[in-house]
């Protein structure tokens, strides 16, 4: 019908009370259920994963065959290395111009990419059924002198890298995309939460946000897929979570407003149901702590976590990495001082600790903080969440390597109980788990 709104099978674009356009479902969805698939419309591998997964489908296998002018793509046959030619070939002769100096950011790299696709692209894509890239908020008029200052380093990056390969668009078109991709690009990440890369998935990037969402987002290779992970009744909008959902109410808005430039009124974001938990106290203090204290403590910890992101830029060499664990235990031990641990500035930390041991390959140590990571992760997430099963399977992972196998089987089989709903029960990754898992019999 002419002016209808636009729709897939199963949910259609629609205009959301006091969140602008968003998708709502015209069907029911059982939880675990496919809503829809978006493939990307631009993506790009991470540079640390080359030579671990296709430049071109993102398949993870060994003997990937490298591009012979550059040797710095990788793909699975000549079919893929074909298929990523397009794509491919304007970074290939540039990384052969500029060798080591080559080191374009990814967000530079994706929208090199986009710029490219526009130019032979036309049509809508099979990612744009709903909403067109074109379309992508910016909210240029929000963004603060520090983003503003990375936009255009990125612009001025992107020309470097790109001029003599590229017809790049004028300055405020081409600050208006990289805006467009910060806003609503994803990062694509595998079963361990590990990042792949990054893309745009037009259609997905409509949903709106929620604290507690009824769909989760997965991938399969470069395919974006929208699950549900609550019972969809018809006409129910689809509320997907732009951000991780471990932190309490403030932290979790404080969050959005930086990145998308809106506060959340979700249920709850409302109630609060949860932030007592998530900043759970020590019970056997002699004193109550003051909120002024709490406050401070959790100022600390804010700066920590700032100081640990950034530490982590060298973590390539060895000693930082027994810096960054003195780092997390000092910070815990000060930190436990007052919060209990199962408070989520505790279990942050202790995250952070577990990544160092695993970077470091102290398996058992690392095991210990994912021991006492897992419960309360289960408490403090929502239902069916990735943060959750990738911890399961990390540790059952740990476990069968140090011949552990019936705590290894067990708990990989917790993660596989979330995975069949938030991957889909035929996905390639739960395949591998279960593979792993006969092995080990």
């Amino acid at each position: 019908a002419q002016g209808a709104s636009p729709r897939i099978e199963g949910c259609e674009r629609f205009l959301s009370v006091g969140k602008g356009r968003g998708i709502k479902a015209t069907t029911h969805f059982k939880v675990g259920d496919l809503v829809f698939a978006c493939p990307a419309y631009s993506y790009v591998l991470t540079v640390n994963e080359r030579g671990c997964h296709c430049e071109f489908c993102f398949t993870r296998k060994d003997a990937l065959s490298k591009c012979g002018k550059c040797k710095q793509a990788y793909y699975c046959n000549v079919e893929c290395q074909k298929g990523d030619w397009p794509m491919h070939k304007l970074e290939c002769s540039a990384m052969c111009s500029y060798g080591e100096n080559w080191c374009p950011s990814e967000t530079v790299r994706l929208v090199a990419r986009i710029i490219l696709k526009q130019k032979f692209q036309t049509e809508k894509t099979q990612s744009e059924r709903l909403l067109s890239l074109k379309e992508f908020e910016a909210h240029l008029d929000k963004t603060d002198n520090e983003k503003n200052e990375m936009n255009l380093a990125d612009t001025a990056a992107l020309r470097h890298f790109y001029s003599q390969h590229l017809d790049i668009p004028n300055n405020d078109a081409l600050v208006q995309l990289f805006a467009q991709v910060n806003c609503n690009g994803f990062t694509i990440e595998d079963e361990e939460l590990s990042h792949l890369g990054s893309a745009v998935f037009p259609d997905v990037a409509l949903m709106n946000h929620s604290c507690s969402p009824n769909v989760i987002v997965t991938y399969k290779n470069t395919v974006a897929e929208v699950r549900a992970v609550r019972e969809i009744s018809p006409g129910e909008e689809l509320f997907n979570s732009y951000i991780d959902l471990l932190y309490p109410t403030e932290d979790r808005n404080e969050r959005l407003r930086d990145s998308y430039f809106f506060t959340c009124d979700c249920e709850e974001c409302t109630t609060k149901s949860k932030d007592k938990a998530k900043m759970e106290i020590r019970q056997n203090l002699c004193t109550v702590p003051e909120p002024e204290e709490i406050q401070e403590m959790v100022r600390y910890a804010k700066n920590i976590i700032e100081e640990f992101r950034r530490a982590k830029h060298y973590k390539n060499i060895l000693p930082c990495s027994f810096i960054l664990v003195g780092i997390c235990e000092l910070s815990l031990e000060k930190m436990g001082s007052i919060f209990e641990e199962t408070n989520v500035y505790m279990l942050h930390m202790m995250y952070q600790a577990m990544g160092v041991c695993l970077y470091m390959q102290d398996w058992e140590e690392a095991i210990k903080y994912g021991e006492k990571l897992v419960k309360p992760y289960s408490v403090h997430y929502p239902p069916y969440s990735l943060n959750v099963a990738s911890m399961y399977l990390k540790l059952g992972r740990l476990y069968l390597g140090l011949q552990k196998k019936p705590q290894g089987v067990k708990t990989l089989k917790k993660a596989i109980a979330i995975m069949n709903v938030a991957f889909g029960q035929d996905h390639h990754y739960i395949t591998e788990i279960k593979k792993e898992m006969e092995e080990q019999e």
